[in-house]
């Protein structure tokens, strides 16, 4: 399951408390704060805590920059032209803080971001449960044969069941051992902090992971690109839903000017004049090497 009855128990009493607060307020992730939204079989992502809100951006705005804002009229556009021209500080002034759970090794490409603060949890200390991520059918495939870190044509049939038998069978049969190797029945056992090093990279563990928006933005505009490994962008998408309900003007300019633009090189951009010249050009003429042509080609093209 999701979330242990003890987890759920403590949310439900946090959310049942209702404490006045004078601090700014978002009605959108208020809603959110302690909701565990499922992610993957039996992960999740719930917000724990949070601060500011899209006037904090623009109050910051202001401060730092005085008259030059002034001709922006409102907030909604102040902050997309602070999108728009890379500016990163007065986002760092709203912060999040997220109850995560997913598999170790989703865990580990996630923690490469390390604009964050982390805290997970403790194998030394405590034993982790049995719960590994097993992939649905549909998100089982083959290496890809043009990019080293993708995949490839879907897998089917008997290939797809026997790499699921594979999976659960191996993680069931190392959580076996694992709780072999620290029992105490009757005998020492192993210390736990070495027991954990025979878990496979599906298990499950949690952190409290708290970010800026700024850095928050960055790891979306990542791990929610379409290119980004499947597992880590069902997590960012669960907290891109997330972001649109907390500090809507931002996420609105986020989504426009960074997913949903592009980044040219001056090679890229010459390009472009040249075409609208009326000039063919080609990848030989273009300057850029084939992998830029075809990511090129990918955003002009349809």
């Amino acid at each position: 399951m999701p979330l242990s009855p003890e987890q759920q128990a403590e949310i439900d009493a946090q959310r049942s408390a209702v404490t006045p607060t004078l601090r700014a307020v978002s009605p959108g992730i208020e809603q959110h704060l302690y909701t565990a939204h499922p992610v993957l079989d039996h992960g999740f992502v719930r917000v724990i805590d949070y601060m500011g809100d899209d006037a904090a951006i623009c109050q910051a705005a202001r401060v730092s920059y005085g008259k030059g804002t002034k001709s922006v009229q409102n907030d909604e556009g102040l902050i997309r032209y602070l999108m728009r021209h890379w500016h990163s500080t007065p986002f760092e002034m709203c912060e999040i803080k997220l109850h995560v759970k997913l598999p170790v090794f989703v865990a580990r490409q996630w923690i490469r971001h390390r604009t964050a603060n982390v805290n997970e949890y403790s194998a030394r200390y405590s034993i982790l449960d049995r719960e590994f991520y097993i992939p649905a059918p549909d998100a089982l495939a083959a290496q890809s044969e043009v990019n080293n870190q993708g995949r490839g044509a879907a897998l089917e049939g008997e290939e797809a069941q026997r790499v699921l038998r594979f999976l659960t069978d191996d993680a069931m049969r190392a959580y076996d051992h694992y709780e072999e190797m620290i029992s105490q029945d009757g005998q020492q056992g192993l210390a736990r902090e070495l027991a954990r090093m025979n878990l496979p990279a599906n298990i499950y563990t949690q952190w409290y992971w708290k970010v800026d928006l700024h850095n928050l933005f960055h790891f979306l505009r990542l791990r929610a690109d379409a290119h980004a490994q499947y597992e880590i962008r069902v997590y960012a998408e669960a907290m891109c839903r997330i972001v649109a309900d907390w500090v809507p003007f931002a996420y609105g300019a986020f989504e426009e000017y960074r997913l949903g633009g592009a980044s040219f090189s001056k090679s890229m951009v010459d390009c472009v004049r040249r075409m609208l010249k009326g000039e063919a050009v080609t990848q030989e003429t273009s300057g850029m090497s084939k992998r830029e042509w075809r990511e090129f080609l990918d955003v002009v093209q349809d």
